[in-house]
């Protein structure tokens, strides 16, 4: 049986832009990708600490360096630039290979440095 679980994270990045034109998924600094262990295209929840929502969408690996964390699309709706979220990758595995996983964390500062 294959379960569930977090593989990779990004915690309290801070929202730079939204653009409800887009067609839709997370743009995110590709050095923040790398650091959490999330590819582009990759499915994330997004935990938005300023209002309690939680979306799912994919991500788009954004410019290394910019710090940029861009909801696009619908989910521009739910988050606002300077908004404070998580997000959260998550890996499907056997229980055996679950207990051996170690889970990469990225924890930026405020413009989303590592």
């Amino acid at each position: 049986m294959l379960i569930q679980r977090f593989k990779g994270k990004i915690h309290r990045a801070t929202v730079t832009e939204a653009n409800l034109n887009y067609v839709g998924s997370i743009t995110i600094d590709g050095l923040l990708l790398d650091a959490s262990g999330i590819i582009e295209g990759e499915k994330v929840q997004i935990v938005n600490n300023n209002n309690g929502e939680r979306i799912e969408t994919y991500t788009i690996r954004g410019e290394e360096g910019s710090g940029i964390i861009c909801l696009n699309g619908a989910a521009a709706r739910r988050c606002q630039p300077g908004d404070l979220v998580i997000i959260i990758a998550y890996g499907y595995m056997t229980e055996e290979e679950a207990l051996k996983f170690e889970p990469k964390l990225a924890f930026p500062d405020s413009e989303n440095r590592i």
